[in-house]
């Protein structure tokens, strides 16, 4: 088949990016390819076809790879030139339903923006992006996609020789926070409004035509954002590295490095083996999430408004509103968790309090059992707190909550000791456990035996890295 690509990137941006090939991979072998996907791309792929495009080793008919520039700030520090260091876009498709997605390559060779790095990746960590990003796509939550994994046939060196692959990546854009400070940083006012532009007629179509459309596009932003937020914390999903690079404006969850499910509640819970100091611990996201879009809210000043004090103005004025909109949010989804029906003014106490009552607890299962205390006390070493909030809640959900929890709350989630292990036995050439495993996360409302507990007490302090 042809694919046919549409690439609007690369026609309406230049100066935004570096026009240069993935490499071959030289023997290339198709690990998993994702067939519903594809399909709702209108992509009837054959295997052989995915192996060939999706490793480098061929150019699908129409792709036009490019290597995308973007700056960010990287644990607090700001590098004015990042870009894709391991990564090639394809170029863009149109869906049946109309909309346009972008077809990646990660792990696909060096490029000017490899500040150093070898540019490919290894089995694990792109089966690893494809596991959660998949999970987290069956949990409904916004996120890119994984099409494909590729075995390269290359070896790739890390703390030791690893068999190297390489990821096809589907998203809404990879337009990031870093892309537009890119622009800023090098006051580039001129190519910063081109991008703009572009960026809300990609992703905010109606917005084109407001009184303000830059700060309608700060407030869209925001929004998508703290939806996004809030969903990962009622999930108990760390991402691990919310880098302003990291941070897609289209609202998505993007680049899954050390990224993990929380198991049992504990507000600084850090997985990354680079995060020393806890900036990106799961109850840090909301607040990183306000640092990040302050960081876009920088770089669209000198377009919100010709009278620059106006226009910081206008953006700390939606700065502001932040904290208060991701907290609806999040109390949205708490309502949801707990089967609540409605709003009542003493929710946001209720939901509080039980944050307090089910520290160390199994995040997954205290929800999922809640409408069940025989089941939920031996999630707890102290049950007296829990007990004395379960009446609490029992009055304000009523009838029919048993259900709505089932409904709200997964069973499955990708569970740390159950990645690793499926990772490592791929590594090694056996893909069975990370089948098993995906196809139980793939529908994690399903209860599955063998899927749902938590880590057994000798796996240890779990540890995650960036796969770079």
């Amino acid at each position: 088949m042809t694919l046919a690509f549409d690439n609007s990137y690369a026609r309406d941006l230049p100066g935004a990016y570096l026009r240069l090939a993935p490499d071959p991979a030289p023997a290339p072998k198709l690990l998993v390819l994702n067939r519903p996907l594809a399909a709702s791309l209108g992509l009837d792929l054959q295997p052989a076809e995915a192996e060939s495009w999706f490793s480098g080793a061929a150019l699908p008919p129409g792709a036009d790879p490019i290597a995308q520039a973007y700056a960010g700030h990287q644990f607090g520090g700001f590098s004015p030139q990042l870009g894709d260091g391991r990564a090639h876009l394809l170029g863009e498709v149109i869906a049946p339903d109309g909309k346009r997605f972008d077809i990646q390559l990660k792990g696909s060779g060096r490029t000017p923006f490899s500040r150093g790095g070898d540019g490919k990746a290894a089995i694990g960590p792109m089966l690893r992006e494809y596991l959660i990003s998949e999970a987290m796509a069956a949990l409904g939550v916004p996120t890119t996609r994984s099409l494909a994994v590729v075995a390269t046939g290359e070896t790739v060196w890390r703390e030791s020789a690893l068999p190297g692959a390489v990821l096809a990546r589907v998203a809404a854009s990879h337009l990031r926070v870093g892309t537009f400070q890119f622009f800023a940083a090098r006051g580039d006012k001129a190519q910063l409004k081109a991008l703009a532009d572009y960026t809300i007629a990609r992703h905010d179509t109606g917005l084109s035509g407001a009184d303000q459309p830059y700060l309608a596009f700060l407030d869209a932003v925001i929004d998508r954002q703290a939806k996004l937020i809030a969903q990962w914390m009622g999930i108990g999903f760390i991402h691990g590295v919310m880098n302003t690079d990291n941070m897609a404006v289209s609202g998505e969850t993007i680049d899954y490095g050390p990224c993990a499910f929380m198991e049992g509640y504990a507000p600084g819970t850090v997985f990354s083996s680079i995060d020393h100091q806890g900036r990106y611990a799961y109850a840090n996201q909301p607040v990183i999430l306000g640092w990040n879009i302050a960081r876009l809210a920088e770089t669209l000043v000198p377009l919100i408004d010709p009278d620059p004090d106006r226009a910081v103005d206008l953006a700390n004025d939606r700065l502001q509103s932040i904290a208060g909109r991701y907290r609806t949010e999040w109390l949205a989804v708490m309502r949801a968790k707990l089967g609540l029906i409605g709003e009542d003014p003493g929710d946001a106490a209720l939901a509080d309090d039980l944050m307090t009552a089910m520290t160390g607890a199994d995040w997954t299962l205290t929800f999922r059992r809640l409408a069940d205390p025989a089941a939920l006390r031996p999630l707890f070493d102290d049950f007296t707190v829990m007990a004395a909030w379960l009446p609490r809640w029992q009055a304000r959900a009523g009838d029919g909550a048993a259900r709505r929890i089932a409904a709200a709350n997964p069973a499955v989630i990708p569970r740390n000791h159950q990645v690793e292990a499926a990772l490592t036995a791929a590594t090694a050439g056996d893909m069975a456990p990370f089948h098993a495993l995906l196809a139980a996360v793939q529908e994690p409302f399903v209860e599955r035996e063998g899927f749902m507990l938590p880590a057994p007490s000798g796996f240890g302090d779990y540890v995650t890295f960036c796969g770079t």
